[in-house]
């Protein structure tokens, strides 16, 4: 449909109408907003003291379709473009949720697999990505590599039609209740980067171990784990791409997991601001609303003002990556400016709901502690100032 709608939620006023999304889209948010109201907000607390959300989650998300956009028809999914995923993204922000991590299972392996899969090798996950049968995870950071994926030491070795692999990963989202693991290794550690390859392994292979579920500041309900590979024999068929291809491949789908850092980001702003307008004209103080103090309204202006701005720049990022147009310098902009003005706005809006936005009951005290990982994941705010620095 060409018809454009303009996402009508309650945002706070004087909102520069958004042009991005068409009519398909707004009928997938309402059937998208719905099902998060209807069977992840009731759930969350007890998801959340359990350190995870049940497989039988991941099913629902699949027969919905959430986990198949972008994911070709032929392979089970929607065949859907990347705002479909947007928007599915920004209705979990706008209801405060972390967990389930569908983004980093549709939105960044899934890719991976489409991008540089075999035939085989898509015929074979895809469809159970896209249904939720199998939920994926990427094993990337190391205790002792960081962000540093060049500096990983989990091997690959070859020996005959296999690979033989050993070495552990630590920070790995998806790593307990998790089926398939895109796996960074060095097949040719000599070669640094360019000695790095990709598999698509199989958690169920002997010698994969799941050590306990982290415990951390937010995203509690999105479980975490340490793996340990001891001598996991995979087929050469499970490579991802060339040996020794493995960086390029990383670095081709970056752009997409950064937009989607700013996506959530700019989304978990307006909720965030949303949440504390709302508590700021109900609360009242010294005989009057909180909202009636001019500090407090100068604060929200702020707020305001910069939710605004992230915005329009998420928004056109998005557009630019639907076209296929959006660079790696400008992705990290994207990334690095939504999730430092992500945490000026989170802790202005905590501080305007007192005491109570430090109790886990209001929405504003699980945004702030879910968002401050922002700033550390899909490449640390640090490396994205070397990225953009670079290219000046």
């Amino acid at each position: 449909m060409n018809a454009r709608t303009d996402h009508a939620s309650a945002l706070p006023p004087l909102r520069v109408p958004r042009t991005l999304y068409d009519a398909d889209h707004e009928a997938f948010r309402q059937m998208v907003r719905r099902f998060y109201e209807a069977e992840l907000v009731p759930g969350m607390a007890d998801w959340e003291d359990q350190g995870m959300v049940p497989k039988s989650i991941w099913k629902r998300f699949g027969d919905v379709g959430i986990l198949g956009a972008g994911i070709p028809e032929a392979y089970g999914g929607s065949g859907d473009d990347f705002r479909f995923l947007a928007v599915a993204t920004e209705e979990h922000s706008r209801v405060g949720l972390a967990a389930p991590a569908f983004e980093l299972h549709t939105g960044i392996v899934a890719p991976y697999l489409v991008h540089h899969g075999t035939d085989e090798q898509k015929q074979h996950w895809l469809p159970l990505l896209a249904s939720g049968e199998a939920v994926a995870s990427i094993g990337m950071t190391e205790p002792s590599s960081g962000s540093d994926l060049a500096g990983v030491r989990t091997t690959a070795v070859r020996d005959g039609d296999s690979y033989v692999i050993n070495g552990s990963k630590i920070f790995i989202t998806n790593g307990i209740v998790g089926d398939l693991i895109v796996l960074v290794t060095k097949t040719d550690p000599a070669r640094k980067a360019k000695g790095v390859s990709l598999f698509l392994v199989d958690t169920s292979l002997p010698g994969y171990r799941k050590s306990r579920n982290l415990k951390k500041l937010g995203n509690k309900a999105q479980d975490t784990a340490e793996l340990f590979f001891d001598n996991v024999r995979v087929p050469a068929s499970s490579m991802l791409g060339e040996e020794h291809g493995g960086w390029k491949v990383l670095m081709s789908e970056l752009v997409q997991e950064r937009i989607l850092v700013a996506v959530r980001a700019a989304s978990t702003c307006e909720a965030a601001l949303e949440a504390t307008i709302r508590y700021a004209k109900d609360r009242k103080a010294f005989g009057q609303s909180v909202f009636d103090f001019q500090n407090t309204r100068f604060q929200l202006a702020s707020c305001a003002t910069k939710t605004q701005a992230l915005r329009i720049f998420t928004d056109r990022c998005i557009e630019l990556h639907v076209r296929g147009e959006l660079d790696m310098h400008t992705a990290a902009m994207a990334k690095l400016y939504s999730t430092e003005v992500q945490d000026e706005v989170l802790d202005a809006c905590l501080q305007l709901h007192g005491g109570n936005g430090y109790m886990w009951e209001y929405p504003i005290a699980r945004m702030w502690a879910d968002a401050r990982v922002h700033r550390i994941y899909a490449g640390t705010n640090e490396i994205m100032r070397e990225i953009i620095g670079r290219a000046l």
